[in-house]
C-alpha cells in the first residue's frame, strides 16, 4: 500500500476545480494509485521524459501527474491538469509534455 502526498502546486490545482470535481478526483486518486501506482493501465500511464512528472493518470477530462518512490512507498502528486479538446492546462496555463 502507498501513502499519497501532494505538492503545495498540486492542492493549488486542485483548489481550482469545483467542489464535486475536487472530491471525484480524490477519490479516483485513492481508488487508482494506493495499489501499484506503477503499473500500467489502460488510464494510467509512464511518460516520456519531462519537467513535471514520470506518470500520468487520466480521470475523464482530469490528469493527475505523479511521481513513484518505491523504497518509501510514497506517490507524490505533482500536479493536476485538464484537457479542453487536444489542449493540456497545468497550473491555469496551456502546456505541452
Amino acid at each position: 500500500m502507498f501513502e499519497i502526498e501532494y505538492t503545495q502546486e498540486a492542492r493549488n490545482d486542485l483548489n481550482s476545480f469545483r467542489r464535486a470535481e475536487q472530491k471525484y478526483v480524490l477519490d479516483e486518486i485513492d481508488a487508482q494509485l494506493v495499489y501499484e501506482p506503477n503499473v500500467p493501465t489502460r488510464n494510467r500511464k509512464k511518460l516520456r521524459p519531462n519537467s513535471v512528472s514520470e506518470w500520468e493518470l487520466r480521470i475523464a477530462r482530469f490528469r493527475v501527474f505523479y511521481d513513484v518512490q518505491e523504497a518509501v512507498r510514497i506517490v507524490k502528486i505533482e500536479a493536476i491538469g485538464y484537457k479542453i479538446g487536444n489542449r493540456l492546462f497545468i497550473h491555469g496555463q496551456e502546456y505541452e509534455l
